[in-house]
């Protein structure tokens, strides 16, 4: 970890010369180091080669290590190479937690309104704080407590949290996110309709079907199974309906089905639609340093 941790320093000092120019801050020289460290690990900042070659360089770095947690899935490649899936996760590790306590660093210049423990609290607390914080977190965990082998594999389950990094390095997925937010009312809406069509159909079907499959149907609960198969036009067929009048319900909600998956598909398309439209018919409308709407 120690080889991991000091080819970090290397490449991040490497690109912060070049991430602002010489003479941005001289005339505050004890905070220029600080400032350029900043430049280079901003997301919105990809102005200079040296914050496009980070930002290229994190996200192949996860897409690596979402590729490691597949190949070690296979016990003949994980025996073969566990040293090297070893080697390549410390050093992982090692970067990523360069990353984290680099954005910790840097945090008051990213919230100057705030003091500066109050910024290191609020991006702390930040989704994507919080996701850095995952992907790390199961190997420290490992090297301070001595857990069940068990346990040890559902905490791997938290080095897919590094995929959800990607969002901060990947244009596309900063998109999604900004229509998402958008569209957060209508999207909303359409859930909470989906979840009254659940509630009811499901009722519906336990008294219809109790007496006549009481295994398949032993509460409104379990029933929620059948509604949630048949409402997304599933349909796996482990559960359906016997008597006459459990299959015009289970025929109505089919239907219904199509309409309510598609609402909120037609929400999201018809807003990248927009979003994109209104970009390349109106680019003033952008700012020309990170590409985020003005």
């Amino acid at each position: 970890m120690t080889k991991g941790l000091l080819f970090g320093v290397k490449f991040i000092l490497a690109g912060v010369n070049e991430a602002v120019p010489n003479t941005y801050f001289r005339d505050k020289p004890h905070r220029t180091m600080r400032h350029r460290l900043y430049n280079l690990i901003d997301e919105n900042n990809k102005s200079t080669w040296s914050a496009r070659l980070f930002d290229n360089g994190i996200a192949l770095l996860i897409f690596l290590n979402v590729s490691a947690i597949v190949l070690e899935s296979f016990d003949t490649l994980h025996a073969r190479y566990a040293d090297l899936f070893h080697a390549f996760e410390l050093f992982s590790i090692a970067i990523f937690s360069l990353e984290y306590l680099a954005r910790l660093f840097t945090a008051d210049l990213k919230y100057p309104e705030l003091s500066s423990p109050r910024a290191v609290g609020k991006y702390m607390l930040s989704p994507m704080a919080l996701i850095d914080l995952l992907a790390v977190l199961p190997a420290y965990l490992h090297l301070l407590i001595p857990f069940d082998l068990r346990i040890l594999r559902i905490l791997r389950l938290l080095r897919l949290a590094r995929l959800f990094k990607l969002k901060r390095y990947m244009r596309s997925l900063q998109l999604i996110q900004e229509v998402v937010t958008e569209k957060r009312s209508e999207l909303t809406a359409t859930v909470f309709v989906s979840f009254i069509v659940l509630v009811v159909s499901s009722t519906l079907m336990y008294y219809v079907e109790r007496d006549e499959q009481p295994d398949a149907f032993p509460n409104i609960v379990a029933a929620f199974w059948w509604a949630i198969c048949t409402l997304t036009t599933v349909g796996y067929g482990d559960i359906v309906p016997v008597t006459v009048g459990g299959k015009i319900i289970s025929s109505i909600i089919a239907v219904l089905g199509i309409g309510l998956v598609a609402l909120p598909t037609g929400i999201l398309s018809a807003s990248f639609v927009e979003k994109l439209t209104r970009k390349d018919s109106d680019p003033e409308q952008c700012c020309p340093h990170c590409g985020k709407e003005i």
